[in-house]
């Protein structure tokens, strides 16, 4: 399928700026130079990078691998709730699009806090959330969650155990990221097509590059996936049309 993807999930890992060692987990390097390396016969015309839990609140890693990467990329961020208008406005202006809450790996600051900040955020500057979490433990979130101004959720929500939930949150405007399929625990193509069915603008497709602590990284044939699963036209919303609109990208 010769199709344009816009990668809604990588990380850029670059050692020559801060990282923190989280549950004893230290990522090996994956460069700018390394993700357009692997990914130079996809057909990735624009991304989304994606701050993981051992780069904490630096935003120095991410302001360089934007200017490097180019205008048809944008940025994914870990904040706590003390940061600032100012500082949100230059974030902002760097091309930095969500505010992402790491449940998964315990690195969010004040889960107390989700709602007030998400509508703070995208009030200033029109940021949506990501949460990366079992979806299983959104349970006691759920109504939260429906109720944050724009949201999506990380790796099809991870469990199988957590899909009636996920499915609920589709039906609520929540947005699905179709990433990480060496994580999950059930048939990433059944649940592909029940969350398009819901609602085709939800999904959104990414590599998730490098694929740290994944029992299997990303492969080219998981774009396969969505093609066989959705057909052309709905394989282009979901590698394309989708994520590049819900991240604004503006080229």
């Amino acid at each position: 399928m010769d199709q344009m993807i816009f990668d809604s999930h990588l990380h850029i890992i670059d050692p020559a700026f801060p990282l923190v060692a989280n549950e004893g987990y230290m990522p090996p390097a994956f460069t700018v130079d390394d993700y357009v390396g692997c990914t130079a016969e996809l057909g990735v015309a624009g991304g989304a990078v994606v701050s993981g839990s051992f780069q904490a609140y630096d935003q120095s890693y991410l302001i360089t691998a934007l200017d490097n990467l180019g205008p048809s990329f944008v940025g994914v961020t870990q904040l706590p709730v003390s940061v600032s208008d100012d500082e949100l406005i230059e974030l902002d202006g760097h091309r930095v699009r969500a505010l992402r809450f790491n449940i998964r790996r315990g690195v969010s600051d004040s889960l107390d806090n989700l709602q007030a900040f998400a509508e703070r955020v995208h009030e200033l500057v029109g940021w949506h959330v990501e949460l990366y979490a079992d979806c299983e433990a959104l349970e006691h979130m759920q109504a939260a969650v429906c109720q944050l101004p724009a949201v999506s959720i990380d790796h099809l929500g991870l469990s199988k155990a957590g899909l009636p939930l996920l499915y609920k949150l589709v039906e609520k405007g929540v947005r699905v990221k179709a990433t990480g399929f060496g994580r999950v625990d059930f048939a990433v193509s059944q649940v592909v097509k029940r969350v398009y069915d819901i609602n085709p603008d939800a999904l959104m497709f990414g590599t998730d590059l490098p694929s740290t602590r994944s029992p299997r990284p990303f492969n080219a044939v998981d774009i396969e996936i969505i093609g066989n699963a959705l057909g052309d036209a709905g394989a282009r919303k979901v590698l394309w049309e989708n994520g590049r609109e819900f991240y604004r990208l503006e080229v």
